[in-house]
């Protein structure tokens, strides 16, 4: 320990005074500037396109045509060049991506038990995103729709759902095929 601080030492002493005197304050200014931006930044859900395939990839486009133009406010504007994407607002956004894969997390039972909200007959799997907001998965249905609520979009973390769940309803068909199932039809 002891040898690197006197190499670093030597090594620095080789500048001149000004630039060594310059040098510490100057480090420091970038480090406040990075973190200044930093800490403004609000996280944003992925945009990522989950490139569904076949008949998930036809289920996904006549979902997106009937998805909404507008969430409680929040205008939708799709990302280019991703035809499984939908998102609504700007800061934080809602994100709908259609034809994601399972969610592994449903591989442990108690997850599997977990209690999940069931909204216009689709039922959805939460999860807590790591900021502050859920991510939401629909499950028994022919492909997963994934849904992003950021913390502080909504006053309700699963006000999109009531906007979202219809079309999912209408679009991609239960695990039996039916569209537009409702609670009542359970075989």
């Amino acid at each position: 320990m002891r040898m690197r601080l006197e190499r670093s030492l030597r090594f620095f002493g080789r500048f001149p005074d000004s630039v060594r005197l310059l040098a510490l304050p100057s480090v420091l200014a970038v480090g406040v500037v990075v973190f200044a931006v930093n800490a403004g930044a609000t996280w944003q859900p992925p945009l990522g396109d989950p490139d569904p395939r076949d008949e998930a990839a036809k289920y996904c486009e006549t979902l997106m045509k009937s998805l909404p133009t507008e969430v409680f406010g929040h205008a939708r504007t799709d990302p280019d060049p991703s035809p499984h994407v939908a998102t609504w607002g700007s800061s934080p956004r809602t994100v709908l991506r259609c034809g994601v894969p399972r969610p592994e997390s449903l591989d442990d039972i108690e997850n599997q038990r977990a209690e999940s909200p069931s909204v216009d007959n689709v039922t959805w799997y939460m999860e807590k995103d790591g900021h502050g907001g859920y991510r939401f998965t629909c499950t028994k249905r022919k492909v997963f729709v994934e849904v992003e609520s950021p913390a502080g979009a909504y006053p309700n973390f699963v006000d999109p759902l009531s906007l979202i769940s219809t079309p999912v309803n209408s679009t991609i068909p239960d695990s039996f095929g039916r569209l537009n199932a409702g609670d009542d039809d359970a075989a």
